[in-house]
């Protein structure tokens, strides 16, 4: 495979990658305290923790039923850019004070792949071009 036609090949695969990223952690988050724990380091306030594993569930589920239905629309890329980012820099400065474990920086750089996986994605799918699916395109 060329290498063009390979990295064609990943982009297209990036709202179903991070679908799963974060559908996976946020039911890891909500529904196994104690492994997420002794991965993420203790938590004072876990009812947090759930929170944040819930929306990210949410917002996975809703990237996956977008994908599923070839409806990749650019709400849907910049919620997805958004929250990555807005995990990314958490996720750093926090790190960087010694609030949370080391850990969280391979997360910050998942996050951060996903957003250039976002910013490289053309779906090609005739209804994202009509409907203009481009990332400044108004629709």
């Amino acid at each position: 495979m060329e290498p063009q036609s390979l990295l064609r090949h990943l982009t297209e695969r990036v709202p179903l990658l991070h679908a799963l990223y974060f559908g996976i952690g946020g039911l890891w988050s909500m529904l196994g305290k104690r492994s997420f724990q002794a991965i993420s380091g203790p938590k004072v306030d876990y009812w947090l923790v759930r929170t944040v594993g819930g929306l990210l569930t949410v917002i996975g589920s809703v990237i996956a039923m977008a994908d599923v239905r070839g409806r990749i629309m650019p709400e849907i890329r910049w919620v997805a850019i958004g929250t990555s980012a807005v995990l990314t820099v958490i996720d750093v400065v926090y790190t960087t004070r010694n609030r949370i474990r080391k850990i969280y920086l391979l997360d910050a750089v998942a996050n951060a792949v996903l957003i250039g996986g976002w910013l490289a994605f053309r779906s090609g799918r005739r209804d994202d071009l009509r409907r203009g699916a481009g990332m400044g395109d108004s629709g």
